[in-house]
């Protein structure tokens, strides 16, 4: 008789704790959406309340970007040092203070700090809530969950406009005071969501609170399970911050921020800038209005059908085709600026619907490649390091179509999904399958081990 063999807690199945947890670290990408679209909304109404001169205005708008830069390095670090428990909480709890204090406002100065601090509070939200999510997650669902969430930016995007509007509508002079701070919602909703969330299992072992582990485990999976159904109980060495920065998983963290630059750049650029880039094209009034939303439309569906995709695909090939493809369709815009407005548009909306790919992985590379020990600090990394591509993508495009002219600047743009496309190319692993011991696995050829042998099975 064939002994029974218990199943990890990397295969086990899918239950209403993974879900509910899903929906509560959605907060980080919900709320950036939110709090960067807000403020273009009620932009006009704030620099005349306030009176503010361009730079200032730029400087608001900026705000939140730099301040994503400095919190998630700096949440991802304290995360795995405190533990993903604790700041899970106090960060909704600083976003929902921040945001109403944008009520009170009476100059630039103090809505500049305020938008500096809400952006450190998201940045500090998007390492802590995918750390924990994927260290929770079974192995099959994994990547199609944690790319679920890059949608939930469109959605929050979107919830803020609709807001927005009817709060300019109804409101008044102050509108932009209660638009700003109707963040709040959100944000205690989230919060109180969010408590009595446990502490990951996996960070709890790696410190060496065993009981507190297998008391999670239980808790979560069933009685039947315990610590010694974690893949990486036995832990070859443990992995330091300043190691991101060398050997195996220096090229990780290269590799990882560069391909999320490289996506990031040209998707700002684009969405903040799409009505603008297609009357430049040939698109004028409501049809570049249309044309705007029917882009948006292609970014959420390029992310549903990558979400699909992710697993029969693989996360190799789906990035490659992402990058080779998008990158077609900007190739054709610069190469056709002058064509017909509905050719535009066609190739736009080609673009979005294929960048997609590259977006969702946007959350997945990174929980994937790195240790418990510091797959929060090298989540937050690549999250700050995206922001500098954001702040770039979306502030250059006006000097861009000024000085270069529309074919010039989406042949910029194609050269940087090249460059995406060459570095998955050459530095792209496959972690389709394996546990989240095994991907962040580095073996001392600086290859992870399981991804060399799973590279073999697909040729």
């Amino acid at each position: 008789m064939s002994k029974h063999v218990k199943t990890s807690l990397e295969d086990a199945p899918l239950n209403s704790f993974h879900k509910k947890l899903a929906v509560y670290s959605s907060a980080a990408p919900f709320l950036d959406g939110y709090i960067l679209s807000i403020i273009g909304v009620v932009m006009l109404q704030i620099s005349t309340a306030l009176h503010l001169t361009p730079m200032e205005e730029g400087m608001v708008a900026a705000s939140s970007l730099f301040g994503m830069f400095l919190g998630g390095f700096i949440g991802g670090i304290v995360t795995d040092k405190l533990g993903r428990k604790t700041l899970y909480l106090l960060v909704l709890v600083f976003l929902a203070l921040f945001s109403l204090g944008q009520f009170w406002v009476t100059s630039a100065a103090a809505l500049i700090s305020l938008r500096l601090l809400l952006g450190m509070a998201i940045g500090a939200d998007h390492p802590l809530a995918t750390s924990l999510l994927a260290e929770f997650l079974p192995k099959k669902q994994r990547g199609s969950i944690l790319a679920s969430l890059v949608m939930v930016w469109f959605i929050g995007a979107a919830a803020a406009y609709v807001v927005g509007e009817i709060i300019l509508r109804v409101a008044g002079e102050d509108a932009w005071r209660w638009a700003l701070a109707s963040a709040f919602v959100p944000a205690a909703i989230f919060l109180f969501l969010r408590v009595g969330t446990p502490e990951s299992a996996r960070w709890l072992m790696n410190k060496g609170r065993k009981a507190e582990a297998d008391a999670v485990i239980k808790k979560v999976y069933g009685a039947e399970f315990s610590i010694d159904d974690l893949p990486e109980k036995q832990h070859g060495h443990n992995v330091s911050v300043g190691q991101l920065f060398h050997s195996g998983y220096g090229k990780r963290i290269f590799f990882v921020s560069m391909f999320w630059t490289c996506a990031i750049i040209p998707q700002f650029a684009i969405y903040a800038f799409a009505p603008r880039i297609l009357q430049t094209m040939g698109l004028t009034g409501e049809w570049a209005a249309l044309g705007a939303v029917a882009i948006t439309l292609m970014f959420v569906a390029g992310c549903l059908g990558a979400v699909k995709l992710i697993n029969p695909l693989g996360r190799r090939k789906l990035l490659l085709h992402s990058f080779l493809w998008s990158g077609l369709a900007l190739l054709l815009l610069a190469i056709f600026p002058s064509s017909a407005a509905m050719a535009t548009l066609a190739f736009f909306c080609a673009y979005a619907l294929f960048i997609g790919g590259a977006q969702v992985l946007e959350y997945v590379y990174p929980n994937e490649l790195f240790p418990t020990e510091v797959r929060g600090s090298a989540v937050g990394l690549a999250t700050s390091l995206s922001r500098i591509g954001a702040a770039v993508g979306t502030y250059l495009i006006p000097l861009s179509l000024t000085t270069l002219g529309i074919a010039n600047t989406m042949y910029v743009a194609f050269g940087i999904s090249v460059v995406g496309f060459v570095v998955a190319l050459f530095m792209a692993p496959e972690t389709r399958a394996m546990d989240l011991h095994n991907s962040s696995v580095i073996a001392p050829d600086a290859q992870p081990v399981a991804a060399l042998k799973r590279s073999a099975e697909l040729k």
